[in-house]
């Protein structure tokens, strides 16, 4: 269990079958940033680069969104993304906590386009905005 009061570091992801979103952030101030996306292929990630990740933020645990329809009913990709948060506990030993990602998606492309326009939305990590939201919403609840 994590401890609320010390400073702790959490990775989020945001799961996709091309792009996993990548963002971080800590307990104590219950904030997070959008890191980067890594490359996936029908959704193995570059775990290179996902070490890389660990191995620079040195996470006490990862929190990984899975996706649901909105009365809760899975999605052909909750069970990838399942899937992905299993790899992740076997590879790293560290705790993985799942978290509901409705509309994460919907609303960082929003934020974007109300920042930005159209340009940001090309220009934008969408994936990376999105498990910043996940990851925020976690830390509030957490």
């Amino acid at each position: 269990m994590l401890n609320p009061i010390k400073h702790q570091t959490i990775l989020s992801f945001d799961f996709g079958l091309k792009h996993i979103g990548v963002a971080v952030g800590q307990t104590l101030t219950l904030s997070a940033r959008a890191l980067r996306s890594v490359p996936a292929k029908q959704g193995e990630p570059d775990w290179q680069q996902v070490d890389r990740l660990i191995e620079t933020w040195q996470p006490h645990a990862l929190v990984v969104g899975i996706p649901t329809k909105m009365d809760g009913q899975p999605l052909y990709i909750t069970k990838p993304a399942k899937v992905f948060s299993e790899q992740l506990t076997q590879r790293y030993t560290l705790p993985v906590h799942h978290a509901d990602e409705r509309l994460t998606t919907v609303e960082a492309r929003r934020q974007t386009f109300q920042q930005g326009g159209y340009r940001a939305l090309r220009q934008t990590d969408i994936d990376s905005l999105a498990a910043k939201l996940i990851l925020e919403g976690w830390l509030q609840d957490f």
